[in-house]
């Protein structure tokens, strides 16, 4: 049987959890409906270049995030230790954004997904 550490479960879930959003990010970027759902839902149906542009800009970023808290959970890559650090600032702020976009239908889907990714990371981070 394979052992874990115990930062090692959440930090999967972190990681799934961003694969999924990134997915969603492309989606958006290719013309997926979703406008009012992100980017404080100004938009409805596709996103216009500059929402495009923002969405894609978002990619690499979620995925340095994922691969921060993965690392901190000492699993692929490794990087330094502030990299989880920034990280949690970032998805900190995510979260708060998400709890005050005007959008409802943004701040019922993405606040408590973001407050679960916060808390996942946080579990890496502060409790290994």
């Amino acid at each position: 049987m394979l052992f874990m550490e115990t930062a090692q479960i959440p930090a999967i879930l972190y990681a799934l959890i961003i694969a999924l959003v990134v997915l969603f990010q492309l989606c958006l970027i290719f013309g997926a409906p979703w406008g009012q759902i992100t980017q404080g839902g100004r938009y409805e149906g596709p996103l216009p270049v500059n929402g495009r542009v923002a969405a894609l800009l978002s990619v690499p970023i979620l995925i340095c995030m994922g691969a921060s808290i993965t690392s901190a959970a000492e699993l692929v890559p490794y990087w330094a230790d502030w990299t989880a650090y920034a990280a949690i600032a970032v998805q900190a702020l995510s979260t708060t954004l998400n709890w005050i976009t005007p959008s409802q239908k943004e701040r019922r889907l993405w606040g408590p997904i973001t407050s679960i990714m916060l808390l996942l990371a946080a579990c890496v981070v502060f409790i290994k």
